[in-house]
């Protein structure tokens, strides 16, 4: 039997510990917010003396001991244990401020927040204090980027490689390198990050949102995760405002890779991506698809209303940001039913987006035509192509068994929702919306709906699918094999 080395735990609670110091830095943001808006600091303020010190303790213990590189398992441990840990120690808001005194429900609203998920169990969001609804649009923008990437950027002063994290959070489509150096990558992508965050922070601002109303809207949509500070979401704002969101959404759900060509103004990648040129094809299709029923068989005021309302629904399901303009769930049968077929599409790879991503589609269907081609021609060699390049079987082997395993999951997922007593609309809706990383869904779980009314098991669970989705099923899969823990 081949040897597997020990999993070497000292790395894996430093990385961790590290992490919890990272979080309480933005925590004291939050501390700056509420007092700022003159509210009561004391909530934040001991979430981040709790989380710094935890933090800052087991980090001092073990900074100098056993920086050796991190490992495939020791990556994957850790990728997977930091959304469990940070979702934990970014519940204490919540909690300390009463705002959701459940711990159930408080771990639920923070899973939700760092997935990107943007499902929720508050129901008047605008009593909320605004430091409070600070962190929680601040636990979307961390998420949205991955806290791993943020850290991976910052790893070298733990004097350890960071490959093995980025690997374990971006599986499946190995991730694009803008840089031979991973933390050069992950600093580049916090940069784009960044600059889109305050473009599009400064274009809500110009327009009718305060400077605050600005950031945590900015902060959800190029995190795709749709929290609003408004109970009636994006409804309630002007048309100019809706449209700026539907182009930063649109940002956010393009591989990130494509904005950093953009810059660099290789306009024609650009353009020769077929990953993109099928995201923006999808978008353009549906939306005159989802127009022309509302203008056919709904009633709205004028055309534009109604294309508006279809070209935002269906790129915040697509992008899987989750916001609303509209109650999609009253609209025809039919119109509906293709919303619903989003959310199993997802947006770019590379992307902040969530679900099964626009390149396993395309693969998937590449394959298929191909394999049509060779019952034809069985003695012919023909290699599926992505971008002018041949792919390797290995990758389309990987994207099979990760549509597989994905639908298979949403399929078990059904059955225990449905099992616990959830009707088998909301079921099939609460699934594909939280393995989706989505957040609106259909049946009770519908555009002006939330998750409040589900039992404590079930919000545990759909939280386990919301972390399943984020690392997209192989890393948490990994984790909990029992060929991962034999030595």
């Amino acid at each position: 039997m081949p040897y597997k080395r020990l999993i070497n735990y000292r790395i894996i609670i430093k990385v961790l510990s590290f992490l919890l110091l990272v979080i309480s830095v933005f925590m004291l943001s939050g501390v700056a917010v509420a007092w700022f808006f003159n509210e009561s600091v004391v909530p934040l303020l001991l979430s981040f003396l709790i989380t710094g010190t935890v933090g800052g303790i087991i980090w001092l213990i073990l900074r100098k001991k056993d920086n050796k590189g991190i490992g495939k398992r020791e990556g994957y441990l850790i990728v997977a244990l930091s959304w469990v840990v940070v979702s934990l120690f970014g519940s204490l808001p919540y909690i300390f401020s009463e705002t959701i005194p459940s711990l159930t429900n408080a771990f639920f609203e923070t899973m939700s927040g760092f997935t990107t998920t943007g499902a929720t169990i508050l129901t008047d969001i605008e009593s909320l204090p605004k430091g409070i609804l600070y962190w929680r649009a601040m636990t979307h923008w961390l998420g949205g980027m991955g806290i791993i990437v943020l850290t991976v950027a910052i790893l070298p002063f733990l004097g350890i490689g960071g490959m093995q994290l980025l690997v374990a959070e971006m599986p499946g489509i190995t991730p694009d390198k803008l840089h031979p150096r991973i933390t050069a990558t992950a600093k580049r992508l916090w940069g784009i990050y960044v600059l889109l965050t305050l473009a599009e922070t400064l274009i809500l601002w110009l327009g009718e949102m305060n400077l605050f109303d600005a950031v945590c809207h900015a902060f959800a949509t190029m995190a795709t995760g749709g929290f609003s500070t408004k109970n009636d979401s994006i409804a309630g704002f002007s048309p100019f405002t809706q449209y700026v969101i539907i182009v930063f959404m649109i940002f956010a759900g393009t591989n990130f890779t494509l904005h950093y060509l953009a810059l660099h103004r290789k306009f024609n990648r650009v353009w020769a991506n077929q990953e993109f040129k099928t995201y923006a094809g999808i978008i353009i299709i549906v939306t005159l698809t989802v127009t022309i029923g509302l203008i056919i068989f709904y009633t709205f005021p004028t055309v534009e209303s109604a294309f508006r309302d279809a070209l935002f629904t269906v790129v915040s399901i697509l992008t899987t940001t989750g916001f609303v303009t509209a109650d999609y769930y009253s609209w025809p049968v039919f119109l509906w039913v293709i919303i619903f077929m989003l959310m199993f599409i997802g947006g770019s790879a590379g992307s902040t987006g969530g679900g099964i991503k626009v390149v396993r589609h395309l693969l998937l269907i590449k394959n298929s035509w191909i394999e049509l081609k060779r019952a034809i021609h069985p003695q012919a060699i023909i290699p599926v192509k992505f971008n002018g390049k041949s792919v390797s079987q290995q990758i389309i082997f990987n994207v099979m068994a990760f549509f597989l395993l994905y639908m298979l999951i949403f399929a078990i997922g059904v059955v225990v929702m449905a099992f616990v007593g959830v009707d088998f609309e909301t079921s099939i809706g609460s699934v594909a919306a939280t393995l989706g990383n989505i957040g609106p869904g259909i049946g009770g779980v519908g555009p002006v709906d939330n998750y409040a009314f589900f039992t404590p098991f079930s919000k545990w669970f759909l939280s386990f699918l919301m972390l399943l989705g984020r690392l997209e099923l192989f890393t948490v899969l990994i984790v909990i094999s029992p060929a991962f823990w034999r030595s």
